[in-house]
């Protein structure tokens, strides 16, 4: 089974903000990322609204016809757009307000009180469910006992790592994916993920269901254009 591509298109709100008006448009690019053959959609909407808004995610689930994910840090604000949207899958990271980008996991022994009660909230809205995990064993673990559908593994210091030595920076995923399986949990990854170490990743995490790619996919796009790149991420994950 190969793992599903969810193409993150934050930086096509970010390329548009920075400009004002609707150029380019989020919702043309991920249907036209659904259309190059990309199997989901990410969004991470934060409250600054400096990339996407909640506007956007609004007006993608009107049009997203494959998995729409949300990411985001459980607020009231953002747990009611989610009970508003209800998106095929939310994704929750531990980020406080104001940081550039996701560059950690859950602690999840630390936190399982508020995990497992999201956890059973969107079991009962029917949303799949799924945390921001490093390889730290014990959060494996606790992440098993919330039970939370998934695990999104952050790959930020696989990525780092990769060139050096990939063996080395693959090691401590391989161990982690194997507990998450053995504990049923399904693995998604994401975070600096690219054309480069990708392929590496794919087939060497047991089990991996989806990764979520975003900055590198839509640079990649500046010089292969949109659906060539899709079509690149696919093909390794293929």
């Amino acid at each position: 089974m190969s793992a599903k591509l969810s193409v993150n298109v934050n930086k096509i709100a970010t390329l548009r903000n920075a400009r004002g008006g609707n150029y380019p448009n989020v919702v043309q690019v991920a249907t036209d990322c659904e259309r190059f053959g990309a199997e989901g959609i990410t969004v991470h909407p934060r409250p600054d609204e400096r990339h996407i808004t909640r506007q956007d995610v609004l007006d993608l689930k009107c049009v997203v016809t494959t998995e729409f994910n949300v990411e985001g840090y459980p607020n009231d604000r953002f747990l009611e757009l989610i009970s508003e949207v209800k998106p095929t899958q939310v994704t929750l990271v531990p980020d406080p307000p104001g940081v550039l980008t996701s560059s950690a996991g859950w602690n999840t022994k630390l936190n399982l009180d508020l995990l497992t009660d999201l956890a059973k909230t969107f079991k009962q809205q029917d949303i799949r469910s799924a945390i921001f995990v490093d390889t730290k064993l014990e959060n494996i673990e606790y992440a098993a006992k919330s039970g939370i559908d998934r695990i999104e593994l952050y790959t930020g210091p696989f990525s780092d790592n990769y060139s050096a030595n990939p063996k080395r920076a693959i090691k401590d995923y391989v161990a982690a994916a194997k507990l998450a399986q053995e504990l049923g949990l399904g693995i998604n990854a994401g975070h600096d993920l690219s054309l480069d170490n990708l392929m590496f990743f794919q087939e060497n995490i047991p089990g991996l269901l989806e990764v979520s790619i975003g900055h590198a996919l839509i640079s990649d796009a500046i010089y292969y254009g949109l659906e060539n790149t899709v079509q690149m991420y696919l093909r390794l994950l293929k």
